[in-house]
């Protein structure tokens, strides 16, 4: 191969490493929901409704010290109202279509005829304390299927890492709950999607001394604190 040839070669090559290792990354919190913020900045008449979709097991659900609901204290609540305070002319739905009990292949089999019929502007993806149940390589399957079937629709999807269960040492190298959260962590930066890390605020939470139980309304449901820090981490996408 001769030098102007080959210039052209490595110049092609190190363009397509440069564009696959960008592609490997979680998306940005400050920019991958840069066009919905500017919808949810519109005032009337040219703003329309934002659906916010948030799918998974009883912590979104709202269960709190079973078999008490506080749908208003859960998380995707907490959220919306921290969006209403930052943008006031915004009509935004917060829709739940989690299932207490439910793992992710469950979820999985009602993605389209019971999620995806909302038509989402973002899904929110929470499955990860019940996928202890079935194991990391089932978990993944199911989790990765439900990414690609809203990809597919044009959704933006935000995975959550998950929020702590007491009965597991959380500072324990290795423990369940972590390996799901790098689960996550590998297939949000594999599709470019958004990831709300959970499971480090809590876990940053105890490395600082903080007792988990005053977080929790039972063993693996948070109260309203608990709640507050998931949704305080979601908003991070929405500043």
């Amino acid at each position: 191969m001769n030098r102007p040839h080959l210039f052209v070669f490595l110049f092609f090559l190190t363009g397509f490493f440069v564009q696959h290792a960008a592609a490997q990354q979680i998306a940005a919190p400050d920019t991958y929901l840069s066009a919905l913020k500017a919808e949810l900045e519109k005032k009337w008449p040219e703003n329309h409704t934002i659906n916010l979709v948030f799918h998974g097991h009883s912590v979104p659900t709202g269960y709190f010290a079973t078999p008490d609901v506080n749908t208003l204290d859960a998380y995707p609540h907490a959220l919306l109202a921290k969006l209403k305070q930052k943008y006031p002319f915004a009509v935004i739905n917060v829709i739940t279509t989690s299932i207490g009990g439910e793992n992710s292949e469950q979820g999985q089999k009602r993605l389209k005829n019971e999620v995806l019929v909302h038509r989402p502007d973002v899904l929110f993806i929470d499955y990860a304390l019940n996928d202890r149940g079935i194991g990391l390589e089932r978990s993944k399957i199911a989790t990765e299927r439900m990414i690609r079937a809203a990809l597919s629709k044009g959704i933006k999807v935000i995975l959550l890492t998950p929020s702590p269960d007491i009965s597991t040492n959380i500072l324990q190298e290795d423990n369940p709950l972590q390996q799901h959260t790098e689960q996550l962590i590998t297939l949000a930066k594999k599709y470019h999607i958004g990831l709300s890390d959970s499971f480090g605020e809590f876990k940053a939470l105890a490395k600082n001394g903080q007792n988990l139980k005053d977080y929790m309304a039972q063993s693996n449901h948070p109260n309203k604190k608990g709640h507050q820090i998931i949704a305080d981490e979601l908003f991070c996408y929405f500043k």
